[in-house]
């Protein structure tokens, strides 16, 4: 079997890594085709994945439009020469004109409701689209569901162990109550007219997270001075472990906070637009907390709350338990899934 995985953001490395290395142990051909997007690279180096990197993130509606042709043109000449089977990727702009062109399926693992001009665009043109079951937006096309999350592609306990040894040599105490705070760059295509915290609002938050602990920032852009002494250091594929022993994970990744949820780490989603995933992760397991950033006072004064709790991480165990026995291994699903494609 031949498969082409395109890598458009640092987040698609890991939910295609291990169904690659599934891929790769049986003998299939796998070739990645990736962008300069963050650590995206850095991630697939350190995975030891090989790729090709075939276009850069560039700022403004233009500019998107602009490097997509140039992705079409390359990714188009590439899968000529190696005549994949199936082509698989997150949000699938390129794969799916790309496998019309060359008559192969393009399989879609998408789970972000709001990247509407995207998804109108992308869904009918796909084989198919694979989205968790909250998913709330409709599909148009073929539409397969799934009850997992893609952070469980990863972040499942048959595909991770956090390692306390990893978060002590990067000068963290595992043991000692330290919070993870997430800001993004808001250069996404679904994140089109979208904005962030405001600095007032970062150095607040900041404030009342160290008055319980040590605070680590992860951040897709520059910082100010005095939140640069804060920020996360460590190689970014350690971020996990990091979480994973982390008292709470307050930002405006949608992510990273279902990236806490399905570690049992309780998590803020500050953001003027939800996901489906982790309103389910609210509603129905009581991990996340979704906020728009309207609200983002009254969420400090529920952190205030909460890390006051003294039954908080015993409702965390709990309900970490039930999601890990009610969602799957989304790798597993996933090399199922492009198994029976290629097959018929």
């Amino acid at each position: 079997m031949r498969v082409l995985v395109e890598i458009l953001h640092p987040a698609h490395v890991h939910v295609f890594r291990n169904a690659i290395g599934v891929w790769k142990e049986r003998g299939d051909e796998v070739l990645v085709l990736s962008r300069e997007k963050d650590v995206a690279n850095a991630l697939l180096d350190a995975y030891q994945i090989p790729y090709e990197s075939i276009s850069a993130l560039k700022k403004g509606k233009l500019s998107l439009l602009s490097e997509m042709l140039v992705r079409d043109a390359k990714m188009l000449s590439r899968a000529r020469k190696f005549r994949p089977d199936v082509l698989i990727g997150v949000m699938g702009v390129t794969i799916v004109q790309v496998g019309r062109l060359i008559g192969k399926p393009a399989v879609v693992f998408y789970d972000t409701e709001n990247a509407h001009i995207t998804n109108a665009f992308v869904y009918p043109l796909a084989h198919s689209v694979v989205t968790p079951e909250c998913y709330s937006a409709p599909v148009r096309g073929r539409h397969v569901t799934y009850p997992s999350y893609h952070e469980l592609a990863y972040l499942h306990p048959a595909r991770f162990t956090p390692d306390p040894e990893i978060v002590r040599a990067g000068g963290v105490d595992p043991g000692s109550p330290y919070f993870i705070v997430r800001f993004v760059s808001w250069q996404a295509s679904h994140d089109v007219g979208e904005a962030g915290f405001s600095l007032e609002l970062k150095r607040n938050m900041v404030r009342a997270l160290e008055a319980h602990g040590r605070v680590l920032i992860s951040s897709e852009g520059p910082l100010p001075p005095d939140l640069e002494q804060y920020r996360f250091r460590a190689p970014p594929e350690h971020i996990h472990h990091y979480i994973a022993f982390s008292r709470f994970l307050v930002g405006e990744s949608a992510t990273m906070a279902s990236e806490a949820a399905v570690l049992g780490v309780p998590a803020f989603y500050i953001a003027d637009t939800g996901r489906g995933y982790t309103t389910e992760q609210e509603q129905r397991y009581g991990l996340v907390w979704n906020f728009t950033r309207k609200e983002a006072p009254s969420a400090l004064r529920k952190l205030e709350e909460l890390l006051a709790r003294p039954t908080l991480r015993g409702e965390m165990r709990a309900a970490h338990t039930r999601l890990l026995e009610e969602r799957i291994d989304l790798t597993e699903f996933m090399v199922h899934y492009i198994d029976k494609i290629v097959a018929t």
